[in-house]
């Protein structure tokens, strides 16, 4: 059975699309790198799967979802 990994949508103001980055990282380490992003302490880069990295400029985040992604579904995804 494959690991499950984790979505992260960032909406970023401005911006016509969210950012969809699928990672390794788990739910409580994303949720302090954006948090700690948003008080003001240092961003750290977002790593994806393929190790990519993706970093936003934390005043401009609108909102972000964090929540599990399943690998290898096919079909329509909710």
């Amino acid at each position: 059975m494959k690991e499950m990994t984790v979505e992260v949508k960032i909406g970023v103001q401005n911006a016509a699309r969210e950012l969809v980055v699928e990672t390794d990282e788990s739910t409580d380490a994303i949720e302090k790198l954006v948090t700690d992003a948003i008080s003001g302490a240092a961003c750290s880069p977002l790593s994806d799967t393929k190790g990519r990295r993706t970093v936003v400029p934390a005043e401009k985040i609108a909102y972000v979802e964090i929540g599990r992604s399943v690998v290898g579904q096919v079909g329509f995804r909710s």
